[in-house]
């Protein structure tokens, strides 16, 4: 805690203090608040209104925290009992907005890490969105459709008065796909006698959903990469990338990698990883992880030359592009160490904060190019903001233009980023760009609301 609090700017100490004192077992909310407060110092200094105006005291408060029980019957008739909970935590530029995630490890902290990284996340992409972040310790992995379908609808039996498209905007998160949508809305529709569209994202493209929604996180984070890599006059072209996860974000940055002309060579989940040197057959790898439901090594058992390797993490495997797409503090300064020595010349972060400090630290000190999560994970959001567009105009565009509106955001939010880092003083560091960009828009609009 001591060399925690010396690493904060003073301006800012005390803030971070309170946040320990209030939060005493939140260790992810507690890391995501002193990597943004560690960055925006300089804002501070050129901007003393922010610290006169309490900003940074009130943004670090969520501003509705829900907690509640939800009870199911699982197919043995057996009751179960598991926790929900919603954090809206900021909606000084938008309604809230913000995943879902049904996980045995999620609990408030992990909640409020997301909801506090989504205000920042969603101010940079323009799209006048505020920040929240909700889910369950309910696990969906190995439950029937039918379990599945009973806890959706007990879940937003409770949430469901706390949302609306003018309110509250919630979309899919790990464990949250399209099969708990479907029944997060239905249900939703049902209790409310309303039909709005655009009060849940991430919906099937037949019932009001995006195109390229499904895509886009995994999209937006090879996008992001790309845009680092061509500062620097250089391109994906020729180069391998190493993905880590088997959800949706991995599956298509790992699709998005092949079409510009990398080669993603490595896949995971919580069972170890994959690297196959031909590159992954994304078709296999959709057919195991989301129409099998199967364990990565299962891929291996099917593509000659791509081999598994249990409870590692595909971080040892020489690339020059990293990806780290699973969960939160995946990523290590020993596994960084591993990637600098390999020769990694860029990191985007397709999850949320899935690099710990010691990691992002380690591949900055080394000159690796760094996306952080707010900024290069951000096309997922973008992309839902878009869904609400189309849902309050009644409107349908085509993939190809979605995607053209994707990569527009997501150049945007780079160049955001980047333009920041440099007016403060830190070029070429897309944490404090990210961070500062972020956190501008958000206090000059607090300010300009009043103490509310």
């Amino acid at each position: 805690m001591t060399e925690t609090l010396t690493a904060l700017p003073a301006s800012v100490r005390e803030v971070f203090q309170t946040v320990v004192a209030r939060n005493p077992h939140e260790p992810e909310f507690q890391q995501a608040v002193h990597e943004v407060l560690v960055s925006i110092a300089p804002v501070l200094d050129e901007h003393p209104q922010f610290v006169d105006g309490g900003i940074l005291e009130r943004i670090v408060e969520p501003e509705r925290q829900i907690m509640f029980r939800v009870p199911w019957v699982d197919d043995a008739g057996r009751l179960q009992v598991n926790r929900g909970y919603r954090v809206q935590f900021s909606s000084v530029l938008g309604p809230y907005k913000g995943g879902l995630r049904f996980h045995p490890s999620v609990n408030l902290s992990i909640v409020k890490f997301l909801g506090f990284e989504q205000i920042f996340k969603n101010a940079l992409t323009g799209q006048g969105i505020g920040g929240a972040k909700g889910g369950s310790d309910f696990d969906p992995h190995g439950r029937s459709d039918a379990e599945v379908m009973r806890f959706c609808q007990s879940f937003m039996s409770e949430l469901y008065r706390h949302l609306g498209e003018h309110t509250d905007v919630p979309a899919g998160d790990i464990g949250v796909g399209a099969r708990e949508i479907g029944y997060l809305f239905g249900q939703y529709r049902k209790i409310t006698n309303r039909h709005e569209s655009g009060m849940f994202t991430g919906k099937g493209v037949q019932w009001g959903g995006a195109e390229v929604r499904t895509e886009a996180t995994g999209y937006g984070a090879v996008f992001f990469a790309e845009e680092m890599l061509r500062i620097h006059r250089r391109s994906l072209e020729g180069l391998r990338v190493s993905v880590s996860g088997s959800g949706n974000v991995a599956i298509y940055a790992i699709d998005k990698a092949w079409q510009l002309g990398a080669t993603p060579v490595t896949a995971s989940d919580s069972s170890g990883y994959v690297v196959d040197d031909d590159g992954i057959d994304v078709a296999l790898l959709r057919q195991v992880k989301e129409q099998e439901r199967a364990r990565i090594s299962e891929y291996a058992a099917r593509r000659p030359n791509a081999r598994f390797v249990d409870g590692a993490r595909p971080w040892e495997v020489p690339v020059d592009v990293a990806i780290p797409s699973a969960t939160q503090n995946e990523l290590d300064e020993s596994d960084a160490r591993a990637l600098i020595d390999n020769g990694v010349r860029a990191v985007a972060e397709g999850a949320n904060m899935p690099s710990t400090p010691g990691a992002v630290a380690a591949l900055q000190g080394a000159g690796v190019l760094f996306g952080p999560g707010k900024a290069a994970n951000a096309g997922g959001v973008a992309t839902s903001a878009l869904e609400m567009s189309q849902n309050a105009s009644r409107q349908r565009w085509s993939f190809s233009d979605s995607e053209r509106k994707l990569r527009s955001i997501m150049k945007d939010v780079h160049d955001a980023a980047f333009e920041a880092a440099d007016r403060y003083g830190h070029g070429g560091d897309y944490v404090v760009g990210a961070n500062s960009a972020g956190f501008e828009r958000v206090a000059h609009a607090m300010l300009a609301q009043g103490v509310i």
